[in-house]
């Protein structure tokens, strides 16, 4: 299974001017100068790792899913959420040739943790040695100023978090600040026992 962000969150979109009111920097940078550069790596970062803690797409954006076989006969989750279309499903053969499945025939069951299609009888067989794809849009907002509070406080918190430590190598993998964790908490896969992800 492959998940691919088709479309990137572009640079006009990060809050670079919150941003900076938030490490409480002075007014003065233009829109080229080379800090804001590094401002919006450090907000794609926390971005990223919000979003890699939770399961969840903060910005709204198309998502491509690619596996070798369906999770069963009429059911594919989705590896991330929420999940607001079903944009294509297809399956392409050995040879390259692609087969549509018709739209009547599948539709997204929404969940906040594990939002799956859902086929009328099955899935489109995918041929031996070829591949499914599910084409979606996913995320909670189409603009910073429409996520969700928390959310929007948690990733300037963790980016300035990384803006602090940028020069620090010695903090251990997954490092990330308690207050964050805390906001993230209700976002989280729920775990019920022996691995099994709800």
């Amino acid at each position: 299974m492959m998940l691919i962000e088709e479309t990137p969150i572009p640079d006009t979109g990060l809050p670079i001017e919150a941003f900076k009111a938030h490490l409480r920097m002075s007014s003065g940078f233009g829109p080229d100068d080379v800090q804001g550069a590094v401002l919006a790596s450090f907000l794609r970062a926390a971005i990223a790792a919000v979003e890699a803690r939770t399961g969840k797409a903060l910005f709204v954006r198309k998502f491509m899913l690619t596996v070798s076989e369906w999770q069963t006969l009429d059911t594919q989750v989705l590896p991330i959420g929420p999940v607001t279309s079903i944009l294509l499903i297809e399956t392409v053969a050995r040879d390259g040739t692609r087969t549509e499945a018709n739209a009547a025939n599948y539709w997204l069951q929404q969940d906040m943790q594990r939002p799956r299609v859902k086929a009328a009888g099955t899935l489109p067989r995918i041929p031996t040695g070829g591949e499914g794809f599910v084409a979606f849009h996913a995320g909670f907002a189409l603009t910073w100023d429409t996520l969700p509070a928390d959310l929007r406080q948690a990733v300037m918190m963790l980016a300035a978090h990384y803006y602090e430590y940028r020069n620090d190598t010695g903090l251990s993998d997954g490092c990330m600040p308690f207050g964050v964790s805390s906001l993230l908490e209700r976002y989280k896969m729920v775990r019920l026992g022996a691995g099994v992800t709800t």
